[in-house]
């Protein structure tokens, strides 16, 4: 069971509980939340704030494929997995992306979510720009999408 979308900040913010809830299950031991929150300083630059845009039907689409491996690479069959990841301009501490893994037990959710949020960084076409105190900004080097 996956739940993929792309959050067009300026309609609405990500929502945490949604997530919680759709991962919920009698059949699932543990619940794993993970949220990435705009920070304050990266690289020794004071941050005020990050854009994300992206390629929202690539996006989808990796993290559909990514669902797909996981369940390849660790032969978790009964599982549920939310992910929402944030397009637009975020103020620090706004979250940009929430993962929820609901799985029969702890050690599985662990792996599922870590596994999550680190393919998603090297394989989705998500970009990064960050804006400085000052006026400042630049994108972020990101990961190839070539194979």
């Amino acid at each position: 069971m996956l739940h993929v979308k792309i959050i067009e900040i300026k309609k609405r913010k990500i929502d945490v509980q949604k997530a919680i809830q759709y991962v919920s299950s009698r059949y699932f031991g543990a619940i794993i939340l993970f949220t990435g929150t705009v920070r304050n300083e990266n690289n020794k630059k004071k941050v005020k704030g990050v854009s994300y845009d992206s390629h929202d039907k690539l996006v989808i689409k990796s993290i559909k494929e990514i669902y797909s491996d996981s369940t390849k690479k660790f032969n978790i069959k009964k599982k549920a997995i939310f992910v929402e990841h944030a397009k637009g301009y975020l103020k620090l501490g706004e979250k940009s992306i929430v993962i929820a893994v609901g799985c029969k037990h702890r050690g599985e959710a662990y792996k599922l979510s870590r596994f999550f949020i680190e393919q998603i960084k090297k394989r989705t076409p998500v970009w990064k720009k960050e804006h400085y105190i000052g006026s400042n900004s630049s994108w972020l080097k990101g990961v190839s999408i070539k194979k």
